[in-house]
C-alpha cells in the first residue's frame, strides 16, 4: 500500500470513527466501536472502498497508533468530538505532561488554558519530543509543560489511552509552564 493511500485512509477513519460517523450512516456503540464490515461496507458505499487488508495496514503501521481492532470491530483511541466512552480508568500521571502547540495560540492560552477544542478532553504527552511532533503539524512549534503532579493534587482526573495520549478535561493557566 503507497504512503499516500495510507495517509488518505487513516483520515478517513479518523473523520468516521472520531468525528462523522452519521455521515456515511454507521453508529458507534457507547465505547466508539463500530463493526469492521459495517465500516467497510458504509466507506464503499460512500465511494470510498477500503479493503480489509487496507484496513489492518493503516491500524498496525500507523505513527501514532491512532485506532485499535480487536475481532471484527475497530474504533479511534482518542480525539472524539462525538459521546463515547472509551472507558479509561483513571491514572496517576508522571510529575510533568506536555502539550505542543504554536505561538499564534500562546496568549489565549496563558489567558484560558487549555480546553478540549470540540473534542472531550485535553490531550497531553509524557515527553516533550512527541509534544513538539504535535505542535509541528500547524507551524513552528512552542512546548508547554503542564504540572500534573499539582492538577492531580488539586483534583483534576487524569486517563491515558493504549497508545501513551494523557487526557484531561481542561488545564487551567496556572498549572501551564511557557518557555522562555
Amino acid at each position: 500500500m503507497d504512503e499516500r493511500r495510507t495517509v488518505r485512509v487513516s483520515k478517513y477513519l479518523s473523520q468516521h470513527l472520531r468525528h462523522r460517523p452519521g455521515h456515511i450512516g454507521i453508529s458507534l456503540d457507547p465505547q466508539g466501536w463500530v463493526d469492521v464490515d459495517v465500516l467497510l461496507a458504509a466507506a464503499a458505499a460512500h465511494g470510498f472502498p477500503i479493503s480489509r487488508r487496507e484496513l489492518e495496514h493503516v491500524v498496525a503501521t500507523n505513527d501514532k497508533q491512532r485506532f485499535a481492532l480487536e475481532e471484527d470491530r475497530i474504533r479511534a483511541r482518542q480525539g472524539h468530538s462525538v459521546a463515547v466512552d472509551l472507558g479509561l480508568p483513571a491514572a496517576e500521571p508522571p510529575p510533568y505532561l506536555f502539550h505542543g502547540t504554536v505561538s499564534r495560540t500562546v496568549a489565549a492560552i496563558r489567558a484560558e488554558g487549555l480546553s478540549p477544542m470540540g473534542r472531550h478532553h485535553v490531550h497531553l504527552s509524557a515527553d516533550r519530543e512527541t509534544a513538539e511532533r504535535v505542535g509541528a503539524r500547524r507551524g513552528k512549534p512552542v512546548v508547554l509543560a503542564v504540572d500534573a503532579a499539582a492538577m492531580r493534587a488539586a483534583g483534576h482526573v487524569f486517563r491515558v489511552t493504549e497508545n501513551g495520549v494523557w487526557l484531561t478535561e481542561t488545564v487551567p493557566p496556572r498549572f501551564l509552564r511557557f518557555p522562555g
